[in-house]
């Protein structure tokens, strides 16, 4: 019996994740985080409940809106929901810069990792919205193993050394 569509789809190697769109209890402290810290681009405001955010001119990559959840606290840490979101920078100096205007900020880190095919910092958005801001090594470089597996890891990332590529 052959098997059915189902059963053998496989999503395009093309397909990206287009977009995230966040519940915030304050839109404009949102902003002050995602626009004037790590410099993403106003596309348009929506009404006063919701913002449009991107790289490039792109229409948005990050939504914001307080529909239901304007002047809520943050959602609780143990519950279902989004645990990141992940924002790639296509050089390893953008994130090194990136960093430079966190640590300059006085902005709190949650963490740094090697993960073997990326480097990642992590923190957390106003409304604790967990932030992955990373760049992928060259594919050729990630690490595998005997049988060509990819063998991620999790080892300390070296802020020092990132940094020298923002001076």
């Amino acid at each position: 019996m052959a098997a059915s569509n189902k059963e053998t789809y496989t999503i395009p190697a093309g397909t990206r994740i287009g977009h995230v769109h966040l519940k915030v209890a304050d839109l404009e402290r949102s902003l002050k985080f995602y626009r004037d810290l790590l410099g993403f681009e106003l596309q348009q405001y929506y009404g006063d409940s919701a913002a449009f955010i991107s790289a490039g001119g792109y229409h948005h990559h990050i939504g914001l809106n307080t529909w239901q959840s304007k002047n809520s606290p943050p959602a609780p840490v143990r519950a279902p929901g989004l645990y990141h979101t992940a924002i790639l920078y296509p050089e390893r100096k953008d994130l090194a810069v990136v960093l430079r205007r966190l640590i300059d900020a006085g902005y709190p880190l949650t963490g740094a990792s090697d993960h073997g095919v990326s480097e990642a910092i992590y923190l957390d958005d106003p409304d604790k919205n967990g932030v992955e801001l990373y760049w992928d090594k060259p594919k050729t470089s990630w690490p595998t193993d005997a049988q060509g597996n990819l063998q991620m890891k999790t080892d300390a990332l070296d802020l020092q050394d990132l940094l020298k590529l923002a001076e």
